[in-house]
């Protein structure tokens, strides 16, 4: 399965993202914002960072690069589309998905190990997960704060499109201490947290078993490799 990861300028995590990809069983192909040709490929990952124009609000102008006319027509035919951090603000300002992301409630950068809940086990992303699972994934952001109005909160829960939610503590005042959505088919899935920095042992988060062996967010590229095979 070839799966773009998209680089923006600044972005920070589309080479960890491609690792994951590769670990995970899948062929990665890098991709630029700048060019209207997805290349080919079966899946797309828009990663995270600070992409260029964030100082006017956080994905915006990056929503707006070339590639993402690509996206959004591939989107709504169905390819599966993951966004991570900046990424997950681009598919929020690109329409793919509701709500926005703010500055954090508390107003300073966030770099922790996060535990969340996968309330969605069924998205293209999370089928390797069970509905209730707990998994640490590391969260680094300064505007991850997910807004929207009541109605449309009512409706992503009665939808069942909240995929994912804070555990413990909510580490930058999203509401209803939800971490990540998806859209009513469930190709599309953006969350804060980084889940391509936790796919390899040594370099994951703690866990009881040893330091740094936590691969929870690995779950997220074998989910959508082999719904991939299984539907070949």
């Amino acid at each position: 399965m070839r799966i773009g990861v998209i680089t923006f300028p600044g972005s920070l995590d589309d080479r960890d993202a491609q690792r994951a990809v590769r670990i995970a069983g899948g062929e990665p192909v890098a991709l630029w914002h700048g060019s209207h040709d997805l290349e080919g490929v079966d899946a797309l990952i828009l990663p995270g960072g600070f992409s260029y124009g964030d100082y006017l609000r956080c994905g915006a102008i990056a929503s707006l690069s070339p590639i993402m006319t690509e996206v959004v027509d591939a989107a709504n035919a169905g390819m599966p589309v993951l966004g991570i951090c900046n990424g997950f603000q681009m598919l929020t300002e690109a329409g793919l998905l509701e709500g926005g992301l703010i500055r954090n409630d508390h107003g300073s950068f966030i770099c922790r190990d996060q535990v969340l809940t996968v309330e969605n086990a069924s998205t293209d992303w999370t089928a390797e997960f069970e509905a209730g699972q707990q998994i640490t994934i590391p969260l680094k952001n300064g505007e991850g704060g997910f807004i929207a109005d009541g109605e449309t909160l009512d409706r992503l829960e009665g939808e069942g499109r909240v995929v994912f939610r804070y555990v413990d503590v909510n580490p930058n005042g999203s509401l209803r201490d939800i971490a990540g959505i998806s859209n009513v088919r469930g190709n599309v899935v953006g969350l804060m947290p980084h889940p391509e920095h936790a796919v390899e042992p040594g370099f994951g988060p703690d866990t009881a078993a040893a330091m740094r062996s936590g691969i929870d967010g690995l779950g997220f590229f074998t989910s959508v490799v082999k719904r991939a095979l299984v539907e070949a």
